[in-house]
């Protein structure tokens, strides 16, 4: 078992950028390419995956951006780190939602894929590193162990700076009750992690009892902000068939991403932070009939990106 701890996992950034600050608060920014990956579904949540670059338009601070990258990204390598809650609070589920997991995993993975399996209770520890030999991650869920207090954003920091590193499409899944007692990073941190790692962040929340006294509504909230703010979702998912329904959904949408690249225009702006929007509407749809609205794409993609380094 690996333990992973804060401040020894390698500061990477997958996005090349660089940023200076001068004296009156500014950032001059020379940012290169920069990738969106998007998810584009019906209003009852089916994929839709035969959009062509024209269906698209891509704005980044309000200023719209030349698509110079587009593509469907089905076949591109995919690295899923599934982080799981283990602490005293998820004893009852646990066996449940590994065995739900381990269906996942070999439904999704194929040979130019990779998965890590991390576990987090007080603390982080890696107990698979990426890998497509499906038996490694067979014989880390059965080592999985419950008991502890629960560090949440150190598994979405961590788990984040481990897939800047990797190439291709970067997923974090995280099966948890939503609680956070013992992390060393703040929700802040957490956020920044995963935005800046392209990574889309699926939370399934394990909420059995949905008046619980003891429910953690705060750290609910906080996970899906993160999952909406990198472009990923959450889920609730109170038994196996739902939490099976949310892998079997999940999977759905990763086998039919689009990448949208663009190269932004250089200038100056008082943050780091950039807004990025993105829509789509298919230019060969139909046109509406008399009163009848039009067919709304639901579009999620990250919301926005750092131009400086992680700290």
């Amino acid at each position: 078992m690996k333990r992973i701890l804060l401040g020894l996992v390698a500061t990477t950034m997958v996005l090349s950028a660089s940023a200076r600050q001068d004296s009156d608060t500014t950032f001059k920014v020379d940012v290169k390419l920069v990738n969106v990956y998007v998810t584009v579904t019906d209003q009852q949540g089916a994929p839709i995956g035969n959009l062509t670059k024209k269906d698209f338009g891509l704005s980044e601070d309000g200023i719209s951006q030349k698509i110079a990258v587009f593509s469907k990204e089905s076949q591109l390598p995919l690295s899923i780190i599934l982080a799981i809650d283990t602490s005293s609070s998820t004893r009852k589920d646990i066996r449940l939602e590994l065995e739900a997991a381990r269906r996942f995993i070999h439904s999704m993975i194929r040979p130019q894929d990779a998965v890590a399996l991390y576990t987090f209770d007080n603390d982080v520890n890696e107990l698979a590193p990426f890998t497509s030999k499906l038996h490694l991650v067979d014989s880390a869920i059965n080592q999985v162990r419950v008991g502890g207090a629960t560090s949440l954003y150190d598994a979405i920091y961590l788990g984040c700076k481990a897939l800047m590193k990797r190439e291709g499409r970067k997923v974090l899944v995280l099966i948890t009750d939503g609680g956070d007692t013992s992390s060393t990073m703040d929700y802040k941190q957490a956020l920044r992690a995963a935005q800046m790692s392209e990574a889309l962040v699926y939370s399934l929340i394990d909420v059995p009892v949905e008046a619980s006294a003891g429910r953690n509504t705060g750290g609910e909230h906080a996970l899906i902000q993160i999952s909406n703010d990198t472009g990923g979702k959450y889920y609730y998912a109170a038994n196996v068939a739902q939490l099976d329904k949310a892998f079997e959904q999940i999977s759905d949408e990763l086998r039919t991403q689009y990448l949208l690249a663009y190269y932004p225009v250089e200038r100056r702006a008082a943050s780091d932070f950039r807004q990025i929007d993105v829509i789509a509407h298919p230019h060969d749809s139909p046109e509406p009939k008399g009163s009848e609205e039009p067919d709304r794409l639901v579009v999620r993609a990250r919301r926005g990106y750092y131009t400086s380094k992680l700290e």
